[in-house]
């Protein structure tokens, strides 16, 4: 028989006081981007209260990762598959759920929501978008967040490429709504001089992804510190091994600074911690792609998108053609600082601030104006239409249904037999013994992918 969800009312309602807002991402930097989006959309404090959630998977980010990010919610967020979140939307009053999800996951809540209120209802409002650059699988990823009241866009140049995705399949793309990165912030950068004191390489779990390619990328970093012994070049590390963030790391730059012949310089080390924190301090952002260009950016700071590999759409660095950030390491070695060109800073919804001694404190006061203008008209309306992805059994009957099992939903958006269980009362042992088994599983899982994985494809290729 299969499961099905109790309804409570959801009472909208245009007054932003008791805003309760859940969010629910599979990753740390997901986390951050959404539990910030909260922050953004409700700026006050006083009058917004939220809860957390982690989708789990492969990606859960450990209690270090969450502590890293720096970013708070009302208590500590709760694990949960997705049949069980959408079972707490169904018993509990939200006024707006941020979905901080990939692209799947999103599309498996916008149907189960769709199941628990298939008609007009007093129902949350759903808010998604990305956490940083979009730089591959525009059109998958955009119709998998359709269906949203609001699909976010980091800037114009996004919000434009956005709705031409919707409009190029006939989906409707009002919920296209241009934002920047909720976490752009932080004082602005004031220049050391003529030289760069200290270089921060901001490094990907993914990109590159060959041993070879990251391996050439630690020794350059290493072999610039060597070369300016008068500057801290600083190997900015997401994860410690064994954890994961949104991407696979099958070759932490941790192991291979182990076996980098003459190990790292003195003056390069590795760190953790907040990216807003180390970018304090920071002269020079060096990076293949990251996400922390743009907070870079931002600040002022002279930032480097490395060409060293190839200007290429794996890489993600295509996305900065035009920004004056492409260089090399050869070039960095030679005492380059990048300028930034302001026309394209404007156009991915970026400034890069001068010297203030008053800085607003986000950096960007207004950019989620139109947001918040777009939540609360949707939140004064009695009634919210039922949720209407452009995915459907009619529109894609090949790829919708294993989207939607991988979650344990069937194609009506209504849970698999089994797939929403309550731990029983009193089951704190059994509570207890099912988490250390699914962290054991999750370990195994990720000395898979990290070790065995490797030494599997080498042999193959013997």
């Amino acid at each position: 028989m299969r499961n099905s969800f109790c309804r409570v009312p959801v009472p909208l309602s245009s007054s932003r006081a008791d805003l309760r807002i859940a969010v629910i991402a599979d990753s740390d930097t997901r986390w951050k981007w959404g539990a910030l989006t909260a922050r953004r959309l409700a700026p006050d404090p006083e009058q917004r209260r939220v809860t957390g959630y982690l989708l789990r998977g492969r990606a859960t980010p450990t209690p270090r990762q969450l502590g890293e990010v720096g970013v708070a919610t009302d208590g500590l967020p709760t694990e949960v598959t997705c049949a069980e979140f959408l079972d707490v939307l169904g018993r509990e009053r939200f006024d707006v759920v941020v979905l901080a999800l990939v692209g799947g996951a999103v599309q498996a809540v916008l149907h189960g929501v769709r199941a628990l209120w298939p008609g007009p209802a007093a129902r949350p409002v759903l808010v998604t978008g990305y956490v940083g650059v979009v730089y591959e699988k525009l059109a998958d990823g955009l119709l998998l967040r359709h269906g949203a009241d609001l699909v976010l866009a980091n800037s114009r140049h996004d919000a434009d490429r956005f709705r031409a995705v919707y409009e190029g399949v006939g989906a409707d793309p009002d919920a296209v709504t241009e934002t920047v990165l909720p976490f752009l912030g932080g004082a602005p950068y004031a220049p050391a001089g003529s030289r760069a004191h200290t270089v921060v390489f901001a490094v990907q779990p993914s990109v590159p992804e060959s041993r070879a390619d990251r391996t050439y990328l630690l020794r350059r970093a290493a072999g610039h510190a060597r070369l300016h012994p008068g500057r801290e070049v600083l190997i900015k590390l997401r994860s410690r091994p064994g954890e994961h963030t949104t991407h696979l790391e099958e070759h932490p730059y941790q192991r291979l600074a182990d076996r980098l012949p003459g190990g790292l310089p003195a003056n390069c080390r590795p760190v953790y911690g907040n990216m807003g924190e180390v970018l304090d301090g920071a002269d020079l952002l060096v990076t293949v792609s990251s996400t922390a260009a743009l907070e870079s950016l931002h600040r002022g700071i002279p930032t480097a998108v490395l060409t060293d590999l190839g200007i290429r759409e794996a890489l993600g660095n295509h996305h900065f053609l035009g920004s004056g950030c492409l260089t090399s390491w050869d070039r960095l070695d030679e005492g380059l600082l990048p300028r930034a060109d302001p026309h394209w800073l404007a156009a991915q919804g970026v400034t890069a601030r001068p010297p203030d001694p008053t800085p607003a404190p986000d950096g960007a006061p207004d950019a989620h104006a139109a947001a918040r203008a777009r939540l609360a008209e949707l939140l004064s309306r009695d009634r919210l239409p039922a949720v209407a992805p452009y995915y459907t059994a009619a529109t894609a009957p090949g790829y919708l249904p294993g989207i939607l099992a991988r979650h344990h939903l069937d194609i009506d958006g209504t849970p698999l037999p089994g797939a929403a269980r309550q731990a029983p009362a009193g089951s704190g042992p059994r509570r207890w013994l099912r988490a250390r088994l699914r962290e054991g599983a999750r370990g195994a899982y990720r000395h898979g992918v990290q070790r065995v994985a490797p030494v599997i494809r080498r042999l193959g290729e013997l």
